[in-house]
């Protein structure tokens, strides 16, 4: 189920938000845990063992928590390492034993396993490391593991960041209404502009990128990347308006990522929980830049080749991890600080390495991979009509346009200052209602996130 859809919208908010206001307080995570339960269900049914393999992850997690809290010395560090391979090792052999050919075909992946298994790690880590005290009441722990509004595409959510909300919470009229206006916030950007966007980005990915022009193929990425943005920040508004709904603050996971001048600070706004979750418990831990250049340059590479991996378990997943690797190496030996002081330059520099950074982490194969990049330098042969990219921008420059405006700061900030304006609730209004005529007319997608 994903919550750009009629099930969701119509039968599963409503009844949760009903049943979860109509019970006393203390009764509230058990509420979210059933619905939570519920909604991974209707995701999983076709794989029921997959539920159960789910449900015993978290109780599995809730014991070596107890268990390595209340240990010391040794006991204690084995205790935590069991537990995380037990994390890891589920994982590994759902993501990536077809990679590493330790099978011969390639398993269901398990809805939301990414997100999941990293939240859990994050408890058990955060309970060694004596920053947060062990749950003791499973009900709480696996609501915050399967919380519904997070668990298939993030924000990843660290234990000591919502373990006080698991216990005590504010419920305000106030903070309702404003996660319904983030809710649709998102939803609009999803259904309203990714969706439709992605519509040239399948264009190319029809007529085949060894037959498109050369416009059609930047433009093709340029679509991408908008889609990519708009799909996965309005999924994030949504997760974090539907948290505000049940009383919960969510990490925020994007901050107008489109506006960076470098790489470095790209992934200091795209997806910042995976990125705090990496530096907090990877990096951080392998010395961080605290080590010599050599050390920290290796430590760069691992935390970069697993991020590309964390993604997908691909050839394509891997390079991209790679290439941001090398990117992010090159701005910190000497392109960082030129790149900040001429600011101008930094933002030409990221157009052209944004789209880039996409095509690899889009395209499946690697031949695909190199006619898409013989592609948008001109070679690889004539084109089957050359006209492709005139068409294309007639049709999608209506939303190209107002999607370059949407990535910058701007929009956020005035939203902020007029969030409460009856004005704003018109347009927010109209979005809604241009969201459900969306949803109506089948113009939605899955959640492109949902894949890793």
């Amino acid at each position: 189920m994903v919550f750009s859809s009629f099930h969701f919208l119509l039968i599963f908010l409503p009844l949760f938000l009903a049943a979860y206001y109509i019970c006393p307080k203390r009764f509230r995570n058990a509420c979210m845990l059933l619905f939570s339960m519920a909604f991974y269900a209707y995701g999983a049914w076709k794989t029921p063992l997959y539920i159960l393999l789910f449900a015993a992850s978290m109780l599995a997690n809730y014991a070596f928590g107890l268990l390595t809290e209340s240990a010391e010395g040794k006991k204690k560090k084995l205790f935590l390492t069991a537990g995380l391979c037990l994390d890891l090792g589920i994982l590994v052999f759902f993501k990536y034993s077809w990679f590493l050919r330790l099978m011969p075909f390639k398993l269901v992946l398990p809805i939301g396993i990414s997100f999941y298994t990293f939240q859990s790690m994050s408890y058990l880590i955060d309970v060694y490391r004596g920053d947060a005290k062990a749950e003791k009441d499973p009900i709480d722990l696996c609501a915050y593991i399967s919380m519904f509004p997070q668990l298939i595409a993030g924000p990843i959510v660290r234990y000591t960041e919502i373990s006080a909300q698991l216990k005590d919470r504010e419920y305000t009229l106030e903070s309702f209404v404003s996660g319904v206006r983030l809710f649709i916030l998102g939803l609009g950007a999803k259904v309203v502009l990714a969706n439709q966007i992605g519509g040239l980005w399948r264009d190319v990915k029809t007529i085949g990128v060894e037959s498109v022009t050369t416009p059609m193929a930047w433009l093709g990425l340029i679509a991408y990347s908008f889609q990519l943005y708009f799909d996965f920040c309005g999924y994030s508004l949504m997760a974090i308006g539907l948290g505000r709904m049940a009383g919960f603050e969510l990490p925020r996971n994007f901050d107008s990522p489109y506006v960076s001048v470098s790489m470095t600070e790209f992934w200091r706004r795209w997806h910042i929980t995976l990125g705090a979750w990496f530096r907090e418990y990877l990096y951080i831990p392998l010395g961080g830049s605290r080590r010599s250049k050599a050390r920290n340059t290796l430590n760069l590479f691992i935390v970069w080749v697993l991020t590309g991996l964390w993604h997908g378990a691909g050839w394509n997943f891997l390079l991209w991890g790679v290439f941001l690797f090398l990117c992010m190496a090159a701005e910190r030996a000497f392109l960082l600080k030129r790149l900040e002081k001429h600011r101008l330059a930094g933002h030409l520099y990221m157009t052209l390495l944004i789209p880039l950074s996409w095509m690899i982490f889009a395209t499946d194969s690697l031949p695909e991979l190199a006619a898409y990049a013989q592609r948008l330098i001109g070679a690889g042969g004539l084109s089957v009509y050359a006209k492709d990219w005139s068409e294309a921008l007639g049709t999608y420059a209506k939303l190209l346009i107002p999607a370059a405006v949407l990535c910058t700061e701007w929009p956020a900030r005035l939203y902020r200052r007029y969030e409460k304006h009856p004005a704003v609730c018109v347009l927010l209004a109209a979005l809604l209602a241009a969201s459900v005529y969306c949803l109506y007319a089948g113009m939605n997608d899955p959640f492109l996130y949902f894949r890793f």
